[in-house]
This record gives C-alpha cells, structure tokens and sequence, in this order.
C-alpha cells in the first residue's frame, strides 16, 4: 500500500488537466499494473508537466515503445 500511497502523492501536478487525468488513472487502473508496467508509469510521472500532456494528447509520441500500454491507459482515463 505505501507504494500506491507514494505513487498517488506523485500524482499531484501543476496542471489540472494532468491532476485529473492522473487521479482517474490511479482509481481504474494502478492496482492492476504489473511491475514492468509499474516501472512505466515512474518513468511517465518523471517526466515535466508539459512533456506528459503532450503524450497523453498525443501531440509527441512516446519515445521508448515500453510505455505505450500505460500510455494508452492514461489516454482512455
């Protein structure tokens, strides 16, 4: 559960849109995530505010194919 708590602190943002993208994400679908999966989504969170947007709006494209199944997940949340 610390992990989750963690993950979900991480989650905060400085964009709105991010925020609520982000919380739907943590509610559906974080706790089905393998750990592969898990270690995707950290590096989507260390990403900067804009560069995420951009992704999840698919503005850029993902720039390490291991992303893309979290990636679609955050775009369908």
């Amino acid at each position: 559960m610390k992990e989750f708590e963690r993950a979900h602190w991480r989650c905060r943002r400085g964009m709105l849109e991010l925020d609520i993208i982000l919380q739907r994400f943590m509610d559906k679908h974080y706790r089905r995530l393998d750990a592969e999966e898990l270690l995707q989504f950290e590096q989507l969170l260390s990403l900067a505010d804009n560069d995420l947007w951009d992704l999840i709006c698919a503005r850029k494209t993902a720039i390490d194919d291991n992303q893309l199944p979290v990636l679609k997940l955050l775009q369908e949340s």
